[in-house]
């Protein structure tokens, strides 16, 4: 009798478990995660470690999931942010000024300290007997060199370099052939350590990285000129995730940034990826002179 008992209790309690479990796993499921995103500006190895790194830092300060979810170039990037597939996106100061535009409510919010006072430097072939340029005007110095650029709608490897080349009265027409666009910073340092283009603009804290993990052969290739700084890099939220996480949520993001201490050897080691050595805020009013040149070159409509 009493096995009978505890049989049908069994019976009982075990849908309710079942139920109880469901229930739990139902509610996990529901919390949709925020997806990170960034330009594809270097070697896509490279990007998985870094953002992989970040959103585990993330999920731990948000209390929510966090995903990075890799793009293919930096037009793709834009529209993700633009659809609602991306949440939080690393921009470059032009694809930032690009997405905001499409996205009303979008909101710059952090920069690396070295993100307002950005550069990029022109590098050489050694073949080309070019000496680094003393100032702006040495510039007309690369009329009739090869010349590549970095992907299309980069600010370090082409929206920037082409306006600092225009305002020392160098025009596109004025390389050999038409100018490359190599797609990244990666790329435009190998075809110009190569040979391939004879000069090329790259982002300056790609270059220093590149140079000093030695990944850079500078028998053959070196920076011939910086250019004067600007505001480049920033992170990028959409409005989205206040409907999902509450209004609070950017504020959120935004302080687990900013709480990114080199002391601490774990977040140490993400700002280290990140070539930082913290985060400041920023604002959309700081890329005006980045939209203004966007407009002027035909890449802000």
């Amino acid at each position: 009798m009493k096995k009978l008992l505890f049989s049908g209790l069994l019976l009982i309690l075990l849908p309710l478990a079942a139920c109880s479990d469901a229930s739990q796993t139902s509610a996990v499921k529901k919390v949709q995660p925020l997806v990170t995103g960034a330009i594809p500006d270097q070697d896509p190895e490279k990007l998985q470690r870094q953002y992989t790194k970040l959103a585990a830092y993330l999920q731990k300060e948000l209390g929510v999931p966090v995903e990075y979810k890799p793009v293919t170039d930096y037009t793709a990037t834009v529209t993700a942010f633009k659809v609602g597939d991306l949440d939080l996106v690393w921009f470059g100061g032009l694809t930032g000024v690009q997405a905001r535009l499409q996205v009303p409510g979008a909101e710059a919010i952090a920069q690396r300290d070295v993100d307002e006072k950005f550069h990029s430097v022109f590098i050489a072939n050694k073949k080309t007997g070019l000496q680094p340029f003393k100032n702006t005007n040495d510039l007309q110095k690369l009329k009739g060199k090869t010349f590549t650029f970095g992907s299309e709608s980069s600010t370090s490897g082409r929206l920037m370099p082409q306006y600092f080349l225009e305002k020392a009265g160098v025009k596109l027409t004025d390389f050999k052939g038409q100018p490359g666009f190599s797609g990244d910073h990666d790329k435009t340092i190998k075809l110009v350590e190569a040979g391939t283009y004879e000069v090329g603009a790259v982002n300056e804290k790609v270059w220093s990285k590149r140079v000093d993990s030695k990944e850079v052969d500078l028998n053959k290739v070196e920076v011939i000129w910086r250019t004067p700084a600007y505001y480049d890099y920033h992170w990028v939220i959409n409005p989205q995730v206040k409907q999902r996480y509450g209004e609070d949520f950017v504020n959120k993001v935004q302080a687990a940034f900013l709480k990114l201490d080199p002391k601490v050897p774990e977040h140490k080691e993400i700002l280290d990826l990140l070539q930082a050595s913290k985060f400041i805020p920023t604002k959309n009013e700081n890329y005006k002179q980045i939209e203004e040149i966007g407009r002027q070159i035909g890449k802000i409509k």
